[in-house]
């Protein structure tokens, strides 16, 4: 059996501020969706792969397992949200190279919206950030990622308008996308009438809240070349995590603005690939915040330290742009999943089966996630056999 993998169905529930129904029913519905799309039987699925952060707790393997009547000769967790849905491939690939399992399913979702807290109680669970950090007002993520943006701002001259320029590039992409969850036009003068969060940090700077769950399946690339839809091929699926916790990563770096994890995964996975990046036709980032999106350009090496708001203006990241940039329109306007939305939206580019949102002549995707202090870079190509 080739060492190849694929992805081979995709799926997943249209995202929504609250769901009417509970995430383990929006699970299930995911995953049927990606059985369907890959023209596959649940009873072929040997393999189960979820978050190990989250999804223990929420909608737990064995539950999709009793669900679907799945027999597993293969169980793993990931690291938390963006970098778990980025390296899940990594992880079904030794277990398809290793005889473990033969078609591994992978699922993730969160209620953030319907959940009393959502993501602002996830952070309250690290007790440095409740004894330090809370009591004084530096809480939630808006106000973190304000303090980015202010030291980006001091170190590089950066403006509220180059922010702008990232909001609206992403609110113009998920105009193009019909599961979009923000599909309501952003301007200039829009994003200035966006109500201030943290300042800098306007609502327009910010992700959404969602509720949502999102499903692949991967198999062997020989496998694959038999089954319903074309194979999207794994070219490289990389991990890289560094010796911070939580508590640590806001005010306990010596260099504060930095996507940690990101340049070593990058160049692993190129390495691995035997790819460079300008062969890579549109990247698939985790843009929690409009600032968060910039630095990553800057760590994954699109361009150097400072120069991230001059790639958006002059190269554009728009779908038509000199490097298209979350097609679907991202964390920011397409919906809050954690980044399992950016693979889905990689494979349908890859397929060719993107819409109004396809990046022509894609060949080559990035899908870079984020989960501090971890971070997961997975790069998918079409099967050109």
């Amino acid at each position: 059996m080739s060492t190849d993998i694929a992805i081979v169905g995709i799926g997943q529930t249209r995202p929504v501020r609250r769901a009417d129904r509970p995430l383990r029913t929006l699970a299930v519905e995911a995953v049927q969706a990606a059985l369907d799309d890959a023209g596959l039987d649940a009873s072929e699925i040997d393999g189960i792969i979820t978050d190990g952060v989250i999804m223990p707790h929420t909608v737990p393997r064995e539950f999709i397992a009793a669900q679907f009547g799945i027999e597993r000769g293969f169980d793993g967790g990931t690291s938390f949200g963006g970098a778990g849905n980025a390296c899940a491939p990594e992880l079904a690939q030794l277990a398809i190279r290793g005889g473990r399992a033969r078609t591994v399913l992978y699922y993730f979702g969160v209620d953030w919206g319907s959940r009393a807290g959502g993501p602002y109680g996830f952070h309250d669970m690290y007790p440095a950030k409740m004894a330090f950090e809370k009591p004084y007002g530096f809480n939630a993520q808006p106000t973190y990622f304000a303090l980015w943006a202010r030291r980006y701002m001091h170190e590089y001259g950066m403006t509220s308008d180059d922010l702008a320029a990232v909001a609206i590039a992403h609110r113009d992409n998920a105009l193009l996308n019909p599961l979009a969850q923000n599909r309501k036009p952003l301007t200039r003068a829009g994003y200035y009438e966006s109500r201030l969060v943290a300042e800098p940090m306007r609502v327009a700077d910010c992700c959404l809240i969602s509720d949502g769950v999102g499903a692949f399946i991967m198999t062997s690339l020989e496998r694959a070349r038999d089954l319903r839809q074309p194979p999207v091929k794994v070219l490289a699926s990389r991990f890289a995590s560094e010796p911070f916790t939580g508590d640590d990563i806001f005010t306990q770096q010596r260099e504060i603005v930095r996507v940690t994890g990101a340049h070593r995964a990058m160049e692993a996975a190129l390495a691995e690939a035997g790819i460079t990046r300008a062969d890579i036709d549109f990247a698939e980032l985790y843009d929690c915040f409009t600032i968060s999106l910039l630095v990553q350009l800057e760590d994954l090496g699109f361009c150097a330290r400072g120069e991230a708001p001059a790639l958006v203006r002059e190269r554009g990241i728009g779908v038509h742009g000199g490097l298209p940039v979350n097609t679907h329109g991202g964390l920011l306007a397409h919906s809050y999943l954690l980044g399992v939305e950016h693979v889905l939206e990689a494979v349908r580019q890859l397929r060719g089966q993107a819409g109004a949102a396809q990046v022509a002549n894609a060949e080559i995707g990035l899908v870079g996630g984020w989960s501090i202090p971890d971070y997961g870079v997975l790069l998918l190509g079409r099967d050109r056999r």
